[in-house]
């Protein structure tokens, strides 16, 4: 009776943090709160929540608030196109990547939490890490499936498309990963001594 009570209430707690950060990546994409101007580019943090989740309470709500941050994405991109939004109405694209930020951080973090004795550092590897892995793919996958698309809507001659792509990934992905490991830190291990009192 005691056993099956935690585990249900672990399962609500779980679900509780879903709908939370979920309700939260959704606010920062309505409000454009969720970028960050960092000259000369507009750094994401929507998927810190996802990256929280994950470090959190583990992979399962790590993925699913990744799969509602993708969700989310593919209907601002076919309610609110702009020039380049056919790249978000591919599931593909939109949702394997961001359910991926989840499963990277929650896996990088657990392998280094055991090899540093800091828990900021293991945060902060994490976030790097689940932060870039959902800009690779993105990225690459626009490579794989739109590249001739993709240079004709920015204008750009195909041959030279994937260094354009590249240098996206380079100015976007580095300033974003950073900013998601100096946000993240504070909050994760805030939220791991509050979870841990219980």
């Amino acid at each position: 009776m005691e056993q099956n009570y935690v585990k249900s209430k672990f399962s609500v707690r779980q679900i509780t943090m879903v709908g939370m950060l979920s309700a939260i990546s959704i606010f920062l994409g309505l409000t454009g709160l969720g970028f960050i101007p960092i000259p000369p580019v507009r750094a994401t943090i929507m998927h810190i929540p996802v990256i929280i989740g994950a470090i959190v309470e583990g992979p399962i709500v790590g993925t699913l608030v990744g799969l509602v941050f993708g969700l989310f994405s593919m209907y601002q991109n076919f309610t609110a196109p702009g020039p380049t939004s056919f790249i978000f109405w591919n599931p593909i694209i939109a949702l394997v990547p961001r359910i991926l930020i989840g499963i990277v951080a929650y896996y990088v973090y657990i392998i280094t939490r055991n090899r540093f004795k800091n828990q900021s550092v293991s945060i902060a590897i994490a976030s790097i890490c689940a932060t870039l892995i959902n800009t690779i793919g993105v990225l690459g996958l626009t490579y794989v499936f739109y590249l001739e698309r993709y240079s004709a809507t920015l204008g750009i001659n195909p041959q030279t498309a994937g260094i354009a792509i590249a240098t996206i990934g380079v100015t976007n992905g580095i300033p974003e990963a950073i900013v998601s490991a100096v946000i993240s830190i504070p909050i994760i291990i805030t939220m791991i001594k509050i979870r841990n009192k219980r």
